[in-house]
């Protein structure tokens, strides 16, 4: 008896959650991902700020599903979906058949028709991404190490953050926890502690997500650690020199992109409805329209709240769906008998430093040292693998005791870039 396909598209929590729900569901189930792990993507920013390394945030995807009988694991890259054929095409040609297909592919950063930033203003969506902005930290306080005039220094120990959302605020935070403690008397020319952590928002607040007094804390503890917090500018320009936000230019190498996300550029293959970010306008049941065997769910779907506005693109979103999307089909239930999905909100947090977090679940607010608690719980528990947990808990102890980051290595030549310097 042949048991139908099931292709999910993803590895992240929307496609690894989905996948795991199918375990005892009699159907042959492909995973295919980009890369070969799952990555935890909330901790992605430690990653870049020295806190922790690659190999305690992602977890192989085929260590995962080692028991799970009925699901293989393929890497590959979708390029294209035709639906009326039920067939998928991966960049080197390969076409895979499915039945039943889940789109959780995720969203890349967008810079909103400035793809010309990409290279100057990296985005953290990888690891890739994520050592790249910690080599590049890094490096900048080595560089000014080697440099005598103030002007040439300046550009490399000012750091720009564009967005003000979580990742934004998180990455404000641990940078400035880097120069004002981790490096304190790591130099003997400079004073990282002098670093100057700007963050950019064009709203008037940042943590636009989380209520107003949620997000005017946050502002006030960042301030607190010395981040210039700059609301209500938009950035006009970035070049190799720095930053310009609209009448004021801050001189600077090291800009970071938190500021928007874009769906995979395969999903218009759908020639379906897509917002203007590219996410995927689902119906109730996460499908799209008149194609009751496609579901798109996690940040490349568009779908909406109780009060209609879009759902969150957090972790919990996309668990969520993956398992309403796996129930549907693992019963086999027809569109017309499907009720829609519904969305339970389990609250929002974000670190701003240590023993500094805000925190949101139902109407209850927390903010400072409980709330920061509340994260380090909540994100050791979705971590994947005992190994993994274990290893975090020791970095984060050995990090509350001491304030050092113990990934601080750099791999390539410091040389590149580096303006001479002549003894007088």
């Amino acid at each position: 008896m042949a048991y139908p396909k099931v292709i999910i598209i993803g590895g992240g929590f929307g496609g690894l959650n989905a996948a795991k729900t199918l375990k005892r569901g009699k159907l042959d189930l492909l995973i295919i991902d980009k890369t070969n792990h799952h990555l935890f993507q909330p901790l992605l920013y430690q990653v870049a700020t020295a806190a922790l390394s690659p190999g305690e945030i992602a977890t192989p995807i085929r260590e995962i599903f080692r028991d799970q009988a009925n699901t293989a694991v393929i890497m590959g890259e979708v390029v294209s979906i035709e639906k009326k054929e039920k067939m998928i095409t991966l960049r080197n040609g390969d076409r895979l058949s499915y039945d039943y297909l889940i789109l959780a592919p995720g969203t890349r950063h967008s810079y909103f028709g400035h793809d010309q930033w990409e290279p100057l203003a990296p985005g953290l969506k990888t690891i890739q991404d994520a050592l790249k902005i910690r080599e590049q930290v890094l490096m900048s306080f080595e560089k000014a190490e080697r440099l005598d005039h103030d002007t040439e220094v300046e550009k490399y120990l000012n750091f720009v953050i564009v967005g003000g959302g979580p990742t934004g605020v998180e990455m404000a935070g641990a940078i400035a926890e880097i120069a004002h403690k981790t490096m304190f008397k790591n130099f003997r020319k400079i004073r990282p502690e002098r670093s100057k952590i700007y963050l950019i928002e064009a709203l008037p607040n940042i943590l636009t997500a989380y209520p107003e007094s949620l997000g005017l804390r946050a502002q006030k503890d960042l301030t607190k650690m010395g981040v210039r917090v700059l609301t209500n500018k938009k950035v006009t320009n970035i070049s190799k020199e720095g930053v310009q936000i609209e009448d004021q230019f801050i001189p600077s190498v090291n800009v970071i992109w938190a500021a928007g996300n874009q769906a995979p550029a395969f999903l218009k293959t759908l020639d379906v409805p897509q917002d203007r970010a590219g996410h995927v306008m689902v119906k109730p049941d996460l499908s799209i329209p008149e194609h009751p065997e496609i579901f798109v769910i996690g940040d490349a779907a568009h779908t909406k709240g109780k009060d209609g506005n879009p759902l969150p693109g957090i972790a919990t979103t996309a668990i969520q769906q993956g398992s309403y999307v796996a129930k549907v089909i693992r019963k086999e239930i027809p569109k017309e008998n499907r009720r829609p999905f519904k969305f339970l909100d389990k609250g929002s947090m974000a670190t701003i430093g240590t023993k500094k977090a805000v925190a949101v679940m139902g109407k209850l607010k927390l903010t400072g040292f409980l709330a920061w608690c509340a994260w380090c719980f909540i994100h050791i528990i979705y971590l994947i693998g005992f190994r993994n947990r274990f290893g975090v808990m020791v970095e984060w102890f050995y990090y509350f005791m001491t304030s050092q980051r113990g990934i601080r290595l750099i791999y390539r030549s410091i040389e590149k870039g580096l303006p001479s310097q002549q003894d007088e």
